[in-house]
């Protein structure tokens, strides 16, 4: 059994100082509330501390605490039996007393952590109801251990001797043993004395120096024919190493303060020293819940991301104590969901139930309420820095961690309103800086049902985009998406308020009643061309459509409303472990949308109401089509035939008028190969009649 408690129960070698100062808190803390009780038993030791001592020629580490100590009855019961906790009795004895003191077990479990470093450990202990000390001692692997009567020079209290193993000596040095202390027990409430060694300026005698200035005494001396004076002696700065006890916890565990009375230069000094940061935190929150669930916590946004920042690494930047003992800095998403893993603080409960070992958190409802708690204020934080008058600050924490909360959109769908107001992109109106969708809707036309983007791989891109032409030209505002997460962040979010969330570059695309109106009064004018250029392109497209949205493109293709868009389709050709099939699947049917306005369209839909079968049409149909791709962000499938059309058509452009007779034609293979595209400018379409 206790085999199994020491190789399976903890998962490294460390964490033994970390109980066995919790213990000797907790004795303490005993000690305290019996005093006030009986005052008398602080007589024989009116200090209340603990005293860390190794010694490395001994190999051996010694924990003591002036606390409430046991008798040979309770070494008896509460060492003698594994897992059997001293506390869980004395918390019974509190409750049937209508006392209110929690407190993590004294010994127990806690206690058999000390055999992961030693192989032999000796409890010396004499309780303040006894006049005889008493020690406890047993090995490790042994089925035995010993009771026998103790030193007399324990006043009161207990003494844990850890006669360390062979392959664990490197905890037999002060150094190692005060990073611990500083690491799990920094903020005790009990003095933590640790006798280490330090180094102290002494003046010794610099034996060389006054040589030297006695000899050019006695050289003056010798000149001047007189007897020489005796110099004084030389001093210098030497240090020598003393050996003392020292306090290794002055600090006071911030948190746990009125908020009111620290200030924002112990804020910051706080941030910068326990997360080993060098910039000021960007924001910072401390408050305290109370009532039926009571803990303490400190929440920062850093001023600037880590330089290795992966949202998918586990966090570490929440730092878990319990009465003030820290617990572990390394959570799943128990504590924070991933998009908050960049926020950094401490939360400290003395609810909060953890197993055995202290290091797992147990899955309840205390974990609930501290998860739901801290997410709500990490977006407070976020909400109040947004709306600071200087927006630079916001500007650069969005350019940090931007993405973090696009995630967050993803994967919070009870926070997704919240998280979709801290976000930030650029716009149509926005200019060289970001904006918001609370912003955008306070700009809306009016009437304006739907909030509009345009996803791209650069904001240029998007601007450029056939998709938004008439939409701005209108006065619309269109949000400008770049990055790979945001069209995937937007399509999450849905809709804002009341308003719908539209991908300009789906075919669905609805404007006002008189836009529709002039829409289905082209689509019957030009029924003839959109079926025309169906039939020559085939199963390429699913339809051809008139457009309200295009003023300067003659065309465009655009995609179904629910399937991928050109960007989507883009950023998932991409992906190395992409599914081809998935992809298939996913692929929006393409839409090709006519500008029932542009000349180009005017001309073609005469070369179709003069000849249905038009060769030239044809190819002009699949040139527009093509060209229509690339101006859309789709990848062309055959870019060599497309280049071969451009290339044939700009030398047909700057040829010399052929002296060729009329009746001279090109040879029939040739012309298998390669369309003749001498026509494919809007000036022969116009000559074309007589063609």
């Amino acid at each position: 059994m206790l085999d199994m408690i020491i190789h399976s129960l903890y998962s490294n070698r460390e964490i033994f100082l970390r109980e066995l100062i919790s213990n000797c808190s907790d004795a303490l803390d005993k000690l305290r509330l019996k005093s006030i009780s009986d005052p008398s038993i602080m007589d024989a030791e009116p200090k209340m501390e603990i005293r860390v001592k190794a010694d490395p020629d001994a190999n051996v580490i010694t924990i003591e605490d002036t606390g409430v100590g046991m008798t040979r009855e309770e070494l008896l019961d509460q060492l003698g039996t594994i897992a059997r906790s001293g506390t869980k009795k004395f918390m019974e004895a509190l409750q049937d007393a209508k006392g209110d003191t929690n407190l993590i077990g004294q010994f127990g479990v806690g206690f058999y952590s000390s055999f992961l470093v030693a192989d032999r450990v000796q409890v010396a202990s004499k309780s303040t109801e006894s006049d005889t000390a008493w020690v406890w001692e047993s090995e490790a692997g042994s089925h035995h251990f010993s009771i026998k009567e103790g030193p007399s020079d324990i006043p009161r209290g207990t003494r844990v001797t850890l006669h360390i193993k062979e392959d664990c000596r490197e905890f037999v040095d002060s150094t190692k043993i005060k990073n611990l202390l500083k690491q799990y027990s920094e903020f005790i409430s009990f003095p933590i004395m640790l006798f280490t060694s330090k180094r102290e300026p002494v003046k010794v005698v610099d034996d060389e120096a006054t040589e030297k200035a006695q000899e050019k005494e006695n050289t003056a001396a010798e000149k001047e024919g007189r007897e020489a004076n005796t110099v004084d002696s030389v001093m210098k700065t030497d240090y020598e190493e003393r050996w003392d006890w020292a306090l290794q916890n002055e600090n006071k565990p911030i948190w746990l303060q009125d908020s009111k009375n620290v200030t924002k230069e112990q804020y910051e000094d706080f941030f910068k020293t326990t997360f080993g940061e060098f910039l000021e935190p960007a924001a910072y929150t401390h408050f305290n819940v109370e009532g039926t669930l009571e803990f303490s916590a400190l929440l920062f946004i850093p001023g600037m991301a880590p330089l290795d920042s992966d949202m998918m690494a586990k966090p570490k930047g929440i730092r878990l104590y319990v009465k003030r003992v820290f617990i572990s800095d390394e959570f799943d998403d128990s504590l924070l969901p991933r998009y908050l893993s960049f926020i950094k603080g401490v939360v400290d409960s003395s609810d909060l139930p953890l197993n055995v070992s202290r290091e797992i958190l147990q899955e309840n409802r205390i974990v609930r309420v501290m998860r739901k708690q801290m997410v709500r204020r990490s977006l407070d934080m976020m909400e109040e820095l947004s709306k600071r008058e200087d927006k630079s600050d916001y500007q650069r924490f969005f350019e940090s961690f931007g993405n973090f909360l696009k995630y967050g959109v993803v994967e919070d769908s009870s926070n997704r309103e919240r998280l979709a107001s801290l976000l930030r992109f650029y716009s149509s109106k926005s200019g060289d800086e970001m904006t918001g969708l609370e912003e955008y809707v306070s700009r809306m036309q009016e009437g304006q049902k739907a909030i509009y983007y345009m996803a791209a791989d650069s904001k240029k891109s998007a601007a450029s985009a056939p998709f938004v032409e008439g939409l701005v030209k209108k006065g619309l505002e269109v949000f400008y998406l770049s990055e790979p997460t945001d069209e995937v962040c937007m399509a999450n979010v849905g809709k804002y308020k009341e308003y719908e969330i539209v991908d300009v570059s789906k075919d669905d695309i609805k404007l006002n009643e008189e836009d529709e109106k002039k829409k289905e009064q082209a689509a019957e004018e030009f029924k003839p061309l959109c079926d025309f250029i169906k039939k020559s392109l085939k199963d390429k497209i699913e339809k051809v459509t008139v457009s309200n949205r295009l003023t300067d493109s003659p065309c465009t293709v655009s995609t179904s409303k629910f399937g991928w868009s050109a960007n989507m389709e883009r950023i998932m050709r991409n992906q190395p472990m992409a599914d081809s099939r998935a992809a298939e699947y996913m692929r929006g049917k393409k839409v090709m949308e006519i500008n029932p306005e542009h000349p180009l369209i005017k001309s073609l839909k005469e070369e179709i109401a003069a000849n249905q079968e038009s060769k030239k049409a044809k190819v002009i149909s699949e040139l527009l089509y093509e060209t229509s791709l690339l101006t859309s962000g789709f990848v062309i499938e055959s870019p060599k035939t497309y280049a071969q059309k451009v290339y044939s058509m700009i030398s047909k452009a700057v040829q010399k008028p052929s002296k060729a007779p009329k009746t001279q034609k090109t040879p029939k293979a040739e012309e298998n190969t390669q369309p003749d595209l001498e026509t494919v400018t809007p000036d022969a379409i116009e000559e074309s009649k007589d063609a």
